[in-house]
């Protein structure tokens, strides 16, 4: 009976939210140059450090003999989320958010395509901004 009178520790989750963690890692994101185009030079270093064999990576390359991706696809039933794919990307490209409310009614969902990562990093590119200057200030 002494727990009936307690303060209760339950919330409203759609109302209310629980804080994350700085460090956080939620749904990835492909980002854009503030002109428009892609940032990803199709490295492909995400792909080689990526411990859960999580990404796939085609490219080519253009006229002006820079490469870009042709495929970019992360298998999120495989990933694992440990950072390491944003973490080895030398020009920002891919980062993950701090967004963790989604879902999938198909098993053909849960591969996120360029398309879909470019729509995200969209999304959320005035957030990930926001990160990456606090992040450099704590540098």
């Amino acid at each position: 009976m002494r727990y009936f009178f307690r303060p209760k520790f339950t919330i409203n989750y759609p109302e209310e939210k629980t804080p994350k963690s700085n460090r956080f890692r939620g749904l990835h994101a492909l980002r854009r140059y503030p002109n428009g185009e892609e940032r990803c030079i199709a490295c492909k270093l995400c792909e080689a450090v990526c411990p859960a064999l999580a990404i796939t990576i085609d490219s080519t390359r253009r006229g002006d003999g820079s490469r870009r991706t042709t495929l970019y696809e992360i298998d999120l039933f495989k990933c694992i989320f440990c950072g390491f794919c944003e973490e080895s990307c030398p020009v920002d490209s891919i980062v993950e958010t701090g967004f963790l409310e989604y879902h999938f009614e198909n098993r053909d969902e849960s591969i996120m395509t360029k398309e879909k990562l470019l729509a995200v990093g969209d999304r959320f590119e005035a957030e990930i901004a926001e990160n990456r200057k606090k992040d450099a200030a704590y540098r």
